[in-house]
């Protein structure tokens, strides 16, 4: 049995990851945590059986204490990460969603926990303390993004020097093929309709404005250590091939597979085995054509900015995501405009240029500055 917290469980990765698991009996959940969702978490807790929980939210903490008792409920993120540490685990999922997940992700490296990792923020704010931590530890990091986890496969199987470039593919979003003029007037509930993936409010935003692929990209760099000029994003709209490496003698090999982000968390979750999922074959005579293209970075400049950011170092990825998830909640909350998001970012990118890092203390320094500014211009 391998015992695993899952951290995010009830968010979109969370809640899929639960279903992984009920149908596994290799796995146990010893420990589940959520933001402030209390009435799912509790329902989860029932039927896994679990007897510690924590909820970021004191509040909801407060409320799940009073409406569960056969349990021990954690409070705050001091409560999540001691439900981490204390929880003997051999794995950690973190899916929690934005900055909030560096946290665990800190606790659980530092422990030597190995972490399946579906919070990409964790990477892209602090990756080159995060992946230092984790080789000082030995703890693995998974990763749990379907593009990411494609190439950790195909990358394995290579000898060290053998890969020259990593492809990362992006469904394009719903606004696939619009001009800049053309997203002026976006709504809400258009962002929100994603082609082929079903997934959270903000990740679902940051895909249509392609930020989400800019992530990704800071996010490869870290886990491959892959220079930045050697990753490389292709609009993929069928979002068949979700990885690509190109090899130093001329092949190219890819993961292919349909969109179902029960695929990357079965593996992450068993990894190095590989377990049944209730996935259908890829039948591509059924599929017929497969389609590429550029991504348009001059209708969806967040691509860009993330590039620079990620180019610039230091602060600056944190700022970037900083900047974004307050730009992604006004939008959501009907504050700003779908092409406000980008302003945003590259406004407070600006005003609080890259520092060095040196300590995890400077990206919750970096992280703070950059929400108060953005919040600014986001008015």
């Amino acid at each position: 049995m391998r015992r695993i917290v899952i951290a995010g469980s009830t968010g979109s990765i969370g809640t899929q990851a639960v279903d992984v698991v009920q149908r596994s009996p290799e796995l146990e959940v010893v420990g589940l945590a959520a933001a402030s969702n209390a009435e799912l978490l509790l329902e989860q807790t029932r039927a896994l059986g679990v007897k510690r929980i924590a909820l970021a939210d004191e509040a909801a903490a407060a409320r799940a204490s009073e409406a569960w008792t056969d349990g021990q409920v954690l409070a705050g993120t001091e409560g999540l990460v001691e439900l981490i540490v204390e929880s003997g685990a051999d794995l950690v999922l973190n899916a929690l969603t934005g900055s909030a997940g560096l946290g665990p992700t800190v606790a659980t490296l530092g422990e030597g926990i190995d972490l399946a990792l579906a919070n990409k923020e964790s990477l892209v704010v602090g990756g080159e303390l995060v992946m230092a931590l984790a080789e000082a530890t030995g703890a693995q990091v998974i990763p749990v993004d379907s593009e990411h986890s494609a190439l950790y496969q195909l990358v394995g199987g290579e000898a060290p020097g053998t890969v020259d470039r990593l492809v990362l593919t992006a469904s394009g979003g719903p606004f696939r093929g619009r001009s800049a003029d053309q997203l002026e007037d976006v709504t809400v509930e258009q962002a929100l309709a994603h082609p082929t993936w079903e997934m959270g409010g903000r990740v679902t935003v940051d895909s249509a404005t392609l930020f989400n692929k800019g992530l990704e990209v800071i996010e490869a760099h870290h886990l491959f250590g892959t220079p930045y000029d050697q990753i490389d994003v292709v609009v993929h709209p069928q979002s068949i091939v979700h990885g690509l490496v190109h090899l130093n003698d001329g092949a190219s090999l890819a993961h292919l597979g349909h969109p179902d982000m029960r695929v990357p968390i079965s593996y992450a979750l068993h990894h190095p085995e590989r377990a049944d999922v209730a996935v259908g074959t890829l039948d591509l005579a059924k599929v017929g054509t497969l389609d590429f293209e550029a991504p348009d970075e001059n209708a969806f400049p967040c691509l860009r900015l993330a590039r620079e950011a990620a180019q610039a170092g230091g602060t600056a990825p944190c700022v970037l995501n900083a900047a974004d998830e307050v730009a992604v909640h006004a939008f959501l909350d009907g504050e700003l405009p779908f092409t406000g998001i980008p302003r945003v970012i590259e406004d407070t990118l600006r005003a609080l240029p890259a520092r060095p890092l040196r300590h995890f203390s400077d990206l919750y320094e970096a992280d703070a500055e950059a929400r108060r500014h953005a919040a600014g211009a986001a008015v």
